[in-house]
């Protein structure tokens, strides 16, 4: 089992949300974050004074899935996900080691 993370702009979590479901997956964790790559932030003016803003908004899914699954899931990601402009986010893949179902205790890919 593998863990795929995805941060992505927060417009295109719906686009993303579809994309995933075309391609089987049930289930998502969606996070507000906050961060800055290459994209370094932006000054803002507000009441005269300008400011940079650091931190962008972003959204950060956190799905589960089976090894076979994996390529799917990036794809319809990236594909979703991309504008083409800096800062459309990263794709990050983990080992699962083991799964639990807290209602029922089944374990490994039964409790996905």
């Amino acid at each position: 089992m593998k863990k795929v993370e995805a941060i992505i702009k927060p417009f295109k979590l719906d686009e993303v949300k579809e994309a995933l479901g075309g391609v089987g997956i049930q289930g998502i964790t969606v996070s507000e974050v906050k961060g800055f790559g290459r994209q370094r932030g932006h000054t803002e003016l507000y009441r005269g004074a300008e400011y940079v803003v650091d931190f962008l908004p972003k959204v950060k899914l956190e799905i589960i899935v089976r090894d076979d699954q994996v390529e799917p899931v990036i794809e319809a990601i990236t594909n979703a996900a991309r504008t083409g402009r800096i800062g459309d986010g990263k794709i990050f893949v983990t080992t699962v080691h083991e799964v639990v179902r807290i209602r029922t205790g089944e374990t490994g890919e039964a409790a996905l």
